[in-house]
């Protein structure tokens, strides 16, 4: 009769997810979840902010596994990880990113600590985009602009969104609370390329740009902005359905100048970040702003166009 096979120990496993085995990661965090989830509760007690924490930290494990020094102690660093959220929770007026952790992360392209950068440089990125997929599209939205984009504020999603902040609240924490529980059911699956969403986005932003500059538009262009294709939001009518194109083409002969400073993409919904400068324009925009595409069939068919606030 064959030996019984030994369980990996917490320093295999750490290793094997610092090497971008995701079914290690999913391991990990099976076996301490209830240490993790026992830190918490002594920390905020019974109720769903104990339970956010215990998310926030699995989330924070699966961006951060690569910090661990003392493979072999990694019990120690989740808990630690948990014990920090839960104690950001006590003293904070607002919840932090759940993806990485850090309440004074900023993000933004320059930065070396944008998440979508971190994600890139990470064997996980698949996984993680896969299980973003799998959200409903309302909650993916909020958890696309709160961790992927400038647009980070409860204040500026709900304007992005026109709901209430305390509706961006719920959809955020419903949204951190299926993602956790997705990565950890999918952690031994393979997953899917997802960069390539986001580079062809990436493209079709900068073609967009370029076709409504020249004035005129390639097929694959204009097949991405059929006639169906309506403006909605601030630049829309309530009264009426309004084109994107000949909105935008407006603001180009008025001498308004979008250059894509960052996309980030899923199946049904892109975000375009636009850096824009006037060149003697008689309108004047903000120096910022974002395109928030709803798309069906791979068409664009709502255009929602947000202004986020300055940054202070």
């Amino acid at each position: 009769m064959a030996p019984p096979l030994t369980p990996p120990t917490d320093e295999e496993l750490t290793r094997r997810a610092q090497a971008g085995e995701t079914g290690a990661l999913g391991l990990l965090l099976t076996r301490h979840q209830a240490p993790m989830r026992a830190v918490a509760l002594s920390l905020l007690g019974y109720g769903p902010d104990a339970e956010d924490a215990v998310q926030d930290a699995a989330l924070t494990a699966l961006r951060r596994i690569g910090d661990v020094r003392e493979p072999a102690a990694v019990g120690a660093w989740l808990k630690a990880v948990v014990r920090n959220a839960a104690r950001t929770r006590l003293r904070a007026t607002r919840e932090i990113p759940g993806l990485d952790g850090l309440d004074h992360l900023h993000l933004r392209d320059h930065e070396p600590s944008h998440p979508e950068r971190l994600i890139e440089q990470h064997a996980m990125r698949d996984w993680i985009w896969n299980a973003v997929e799998e959200l409903p599209p309302k909650l993916r939205l909020v958890l696309m602009l709160r961790h992927f984009t400038g647009i980070t504020s409860y204040e500026e999603i709900a304007e992005a969104c026109e709901v209430p902040v305390g509706t961006v609240r719920s959809r955020l924490n419903q949204a951190r609370a299926k993602l956790a529980r997705e990565l950890l059911s999918t952690a031994t699956q393979s997953h899917d390329a997802a960069s390539a969403l986001t580079d062809e986005s990436r493209h079709e932003a900068v073609a967009t740009l370029e076709a409504w500059k020249s004035g005129s538009l390639p097929r694959e262009i204009s097949e991405l902005w059929p006639a169906e294709s309506e403006m909605i939001g601030r630049l829309g009518r309530p009264d009426r359905r309004v084109h994107p194109v000949p909105v935008m083409r407006e603001y180009v002969e008025d001498g308004v100048r979008q250059h894509v400073r960052h996309v980030v993409a899923s199946r049904d919904i892109a975000v375009w970040e636009m850096d824009v400068t006037h060149h003697g324009a008689v309108h004047r925009c903000p120096p910022t702003l974002a395109w928030l595409m709803f798309r069906r069939n791979g068409r664009v068919d709502k255009l929602r166009v947000v202004f986020p606030r300055p940054s202070a």
